[in-house]
């Protein structure tokens, strides 16, 4: 009888603090809406790559592309600023990986190759290459808010990222590298033989660029939205000079989110 007792005076005790949180947590939220704050986490897919703009002569075809599937996770805050808060100010942190599988065909592309010594062999590739690129990346958006009804917003702003591990990496084959010059030794690559590449420790740290999208409000706490987010500079570091060009991360963001 006394465990019994003890069991349900546990259970009082648990449903009076449970009751008490969300109190709370109500009186919080009512707060921050008296404060114009709101708050918001975010989860969706990225979806895109890293690509040169525009495509470089060496660039003969695009013969293959899978975006592989890249996460984000995001909370985020927004001040909405006089008596009707039209305009906001968002402060967003986000999680979020990038990446992406590409199949080329080029011509006379630089190149740094690991030969089967386990030696790197740069010169200038013809023939066919596979990449894929993956970046898991700590990011800080920063945007205006406008809200064009009372379902659907409007932001853009600028952000930072930076990475927390990348890969960039893959391979050449069905071709010719001409070493250290175009006219240079020719080592042929053909049928089952290939070269691999890996460029992953040149990728840069610091991404920045600008982004832009529309939330819509589907439900009272439920929403939907998409994102357009294009970095503006170069995925690898300033001294990197095998990718004679830049590559920039052009993503969009889709998901959905809740509102508290």
């Amino acid at each position: 009888m006394k465990k019994y007792i003890l069991i349900g005076l546990l259970a009082f005790i648990g449903t009076i603090n449970t009751l008490k949180a969300q109190e709370e947590r109500n009186h919080g939220i009512i707060w921050s809406a008296l404060h114009g704050l709101e708050y918001e986490i975010k989860a969706g897919f990225n979806i895109g790559g890293a690509s040169p703009l525009p495509l470089p002569a060496e660039i003969r075809a695009l013969t293959g592309y899978s975006p592989t599937i890249c996460l984000a996770i995001e909370g985020n805050t927004t001040k909405w600023f006089g008596k009707d808060s039209k305009w906001g100010m968002t402060l967003g942190l986000r999680l979020e990986t990038k990446g992406m599988e590409a199949k080329a065909r080029v011509k006379n592309y630089s190149m740094e190759i690991i030969g089967d010594g386990g030696e790197l062999l740069a010169g200038y590739w013809t023939g066919k290459v596979k990449t894929k690129y993956r970046g898991s990346y700590f990011s800080i958006p920063v945007t205006a808010a406008y809200k064009l009804s009372q379902r659907v917003r409007i932001n853009a702003g600028p952000y930072v990222s930076f990475m927390t591990s990348g890969d960039f990496n893959g391979h050449v084959h069905d071709g010719y590298l001409r070493k250290d010059t175009p006219t240079g030794e020719k080592a042929e690559f053909e049928g089952d033989k290939i070269a691999p590449y890996d460029f992953s420790k040149d990728l840069s740290n610091f991404q920045w660029g600008f982004q832009a999208g529309a939330e819509w409000k589907a439900f009272k706490h439920l929403n939907v939205y998409a994102d357009l987010v294009w970095g503006l500079n170069d995925i690898f570091k300033k001294d990197f000079k095998t990718i004679t060009f830049n590559m920039y991360p052009i993503y969009l963001n889709v998901g959905f989110g809740y509102a508290f």
